[in-house]
């Protein structure tokens, strides 16, 4: 009898992540990608600059994709773990810096603003620890929970410690006076495309993730998708690149394989997409599965960015690894990107310095992702010459607020817009991490691994357990789970 044959679309982390448990298990395993390498939103730019993700946490996810196949990820890929999570500043004399130990936040806290504070940051990090360890199993882990199987399996003390119906915003009120604590931990919203104005207190349990442990890849992220693609390989998995798929077929009420832009068919027993679920929603795949998944409104997708990659000198600032500067008005930010459709007047900027932390950069240029929070509207319009000179003005004029002065070549630089991600992600606006989580019954609303048609399984940030790098891969896992589980029924 021949081995069932399944193909991912997508070489993101959870289309690789599920190539690599499927062909662990015998099947047989065609990845398909319309970008020339692996990776999806873990991608460099033509300098080779990281230009999508840029912080690795839970390892220990990795771990056992790997140890599932009977590999090691060390002898994959070097991680080293980061003592300094991020710095912060909010003026030129305003600096704080978080760290992976409790103990020396704490004290830095301290020296910022006070004794108090530091308490409170004491019972922020045991309430997100707390949340985190309620979600892991029954929520994380589980192939699509609802509301109530989450109930009974945390217990209503469980979903109370939750706060699913206070906002981050509200709830960081009962650990921090300091405005600007509240605005620093409600950052973590952000991680999932969201405000946190507008986004359920649970968000806290990402404080806990960082705790746990933020790890820095030696060679950058696109290591990390190399080595998910080599090892995916390994197992036998055929990786085609430069292979773009525009339809979904189906048969006798189910699916029955793709059809690529050269109209080259292929049958498959099942098709796991690792596409953001919009594209299916909105034909990108064709009209036979366009009602296999929930509506993606626009008025739900969470935020875009606006991203300069660049190779410049900065002074001025000593930069860590990973830097926020914060902008002076946190409501205004999220109200212009959220309610109306526009950039930030003073934005808060992120900008990685990716050569620093495992060693110090030279005097020359060192490599930077700059990045704001933009509206994901990107499939409507793109930002004028005008708008986007106004843009970088106010965006490096933060960072000037704040003592750091990059002097960059605009030659050099490579600049992504909302319209940029949405050409790089269709059907998204730009919006890069799935739809928003505002309100606490939104996480229910991602779709799971399986779509309403059989044979057809979803995967990647905007599906269920959510955005980041370790949930699209849990997110992989889950999918292939469900593949072995339905061919071995039939």
């Amino acid at each position: 009898m021949p081995s069932p044959r399944v193909t991912v679309i997508g070489a993101g982390a959870g289309g690789l992540a599920a190539a690599i448990d499927l062909a662990t298990h015998g099947i047989a395993v065609t990845v398909l990608e319309k970008a020339g390498a692996p990776g999806g939103k873990i991608r460099v730019d033509d300098s080779g600059i990281d230009a999508g993700p840029t912080v690795l946490t839970m390892r220990r996810v990795f771990d056992a994709l790997f140890d599932d196949a009977g590999a090691s990820l060390d002898e994959h890929l070097s991680l080293h773990p980061a003592e300094l999570l991020a710095r912060h500043a909010w003026s030129a004399t305003e600096r704080l810096d978080l760290f992976a130990d409790i103990d020396r936040s704490a004290e830095a806290i301290t020296v910022f603003a006070g004794r108090a504070e530091a308490d409170g940051f004491r019972s922020f990090c045991d309430r997100a620890r707390t949340i985190y360890r309620t979600l892991e199993a029954p929520f994380m882990q589980a192939q699509k929970p609802g509301a109530l199987s989450l109930t009974a399996a945390a217990g209503l003390s469980g979903m109370r410690a939750v706060s699913p119906f206070a906002t981050l915003w509200k709830a960081l009120g009962d650990h921090f006076r300091d405005p600007r604590l509240r605005q620093l931990f409600g950052r973590y919203a952000t991680y999932s495309g969201s405000s946190p104005f507008l986004a359920p207190a649970t968000l806290m349990l990402i404080a806990h993730v960082e705790q746990q442990g933020v790890w820095m890849v030696e060679g950058g992220m696109m290591r990390l998708a190399q080595a998910l693609s080599n090892l995916a390989v390994q197992k036998g998995s055929l990786l085609r690149f430069n292979a773009p798929v525009v339809e979904i077929t189906t048969g006798g009420g189910r699916t029955t394989g793709v059809v690529l832009a050269n109209g080259e068919r292929i049958q498959s027993d099942a098709v796991i997409c690792n596409a953001d679920f919009a594209a299916i929603a909105t034909g990108a795949f064709g009209k036979a599965v366009l009602r296999s998944v929930p509506d993606a409104r626009r008025d739900a997708r969470s935020q875009s960015a606006v991203t300069w990659t660049l190779s410049a000198q900065t002074t001025g600032f000593s930069l860590s690894r990973h830097n926020v500067f914060f902008g002076r008005d946190y409501a205004e930010e999220f109200d212009a990107v959220f309610r109306r459709g526009r950039l930030p007047n003073d934005p808060t900027v992120y900008v990685c310095a990716q050569d620093r932390g495992l060693g110090q950069p030279d005097n020359g240029p060192e490599r930077l992702l700059v990045l704001i929070n933009a509206p994901p509207n990107g499939d409507r319009r793109d930002l004028s010459a005008v708008e986007m000179e106004q843009c970088t003005t106010r965006t490096f004029g933060v960072l000037e607020r704040c003592g750091l002065r990059v002097h960059r070549c605009c030659e050099a630089t490579t600049v992504t817009t909302p319209a940029g991600f949405e050409k790089l992600f269709p059907a998204t606006g730009g919006g890069l991490y799935g739809q928003a989580v505002h309100g606490a019954m939104a996480a229910f609303r991602r779709p799971g691994s399986r779509s309403s048609i059989p044979g057809l399984y979803l995967a990647g940030g905007s599906v269920h357990p959510g955005p980041g790098v370790p949930m699209a891969v849990l997110s992989g896992r889950l999918a292939a789970m469900s593949v072995l589980r339905d061919l071995t029924s039939n």
